[in-house]
């Protein structure tokens, strides 16, 4: 009898330990308990890298199935479900060897190289992000993309946990071209000609706040913040050049803000 009940206690302490000895604490993955703050919503920046020395095999198999690892995300596109990932991953280790950060612009994908910037947006609503692919997954059939917790919420995908959207991949990193373009044409002083872009509204001040002073430090810009109708408008300007003011509109609109507009 003692040596059973011996056996018996070596037995449970093993399972035990077995369990606390996994790569994740959870078994399940969870909703965290804070919303995103303001901050943690901006889109990230897009910015040339090197290909990571991890998660870049051109192939690689999980669950026994083979995928393979593109060169280039030059011109790559594609529309289908994506998920989110969040507590049970958050604090571990990513594809590439960063760490996870589940309140990150960041995502997980299948086949692009890492890292990859990309704009995704949910059909359902126009409403877009900038992430950066630092991760491989989601191995589930029928989804593209797992995205981070801040990406899906701003989103606006908590409710059902997954969203049809469309993913582009962001290859033009021209924004020092930008920079330079907007001081070379920016030099005239003619009240006339100056104009400004209207780049979104939103009835959260901070978070308005917090754009307009990231995409002044980005572009090197003026912005303003004019309040109407409970709405704080972020707008950038004045800008005295066309030329200069269209190519800013169109680097803004290709940064996840769509409807970004040059105000007349």
């Amino acid at each position: 009898m003692k040596i059973q009940l011996l056996i018996i206690t070596l037995l449970v302490s093993i399972s035990a330990c077995s369990v606390n000895t996994g790569r994740y604490q959870q078994h399940k993955d969870s909703m965290p308990s804070r919303a995103p703050t303001a901050s943690e919503l901006i889109d990230i920046t897009p910015r040339a890298e090197p290909h990571s020395r991890g998660g870049n095999r051109s192939q690689y198999q999980v669950r026994g199935k083979t995928y393979s690892v593109l060169k280039s995300a030059e011109n790559f596109s594609q529309t289908g479900i994506a998920s989110w990932y969040g507590e049970k991953f958050h604090g571990h280790l990513t594809s590439n060897g960063e760490i996870y950060n589940m309140y990150a612009m960041s995502a997980a994908h299948k086949n692009l190289p890492l890292p990859t910037y990309l704009k995704v947006t949910n059909n359902a609503n126009s409403q877009s992000v900038i992430v950066r692919v630092n991760d491989r997954g989601p191995f589930h059939q029928n989804r593209i993309i797992d995205l981070s917790y801040s990406a899906a919420y701003k989103l606006g995908m908590m409710k059902t946990g997954v969203a049809n959207v469309t993913i582009t991949a962001i290859t033009d990193f021209s924004v020092t071209e930008i920079k330079e373009k907007l001081t070379e044409n920016n030099l005239s002083t003619d009240s006339e000609q100056r104009k400004y872009i209207q780049v979104f509204a939103t009835k959260n001040e901070v978070l308005a706040n917090k754009t307009a002073q990231a995409l002044e430090n980005l572009y090197q810009i003026n912005t303003i913040i004019p309040m109407n109708d409970g709405l704080f408008r972020v707008q950038m300007g004045p800008i005295n050049d066309e030329e200069a003011l269209n190519t800013l509109l169109t680097s803004l609109k290709k940064s996840g803000y769509p409807k970004a507009f040059s105000l007349k």
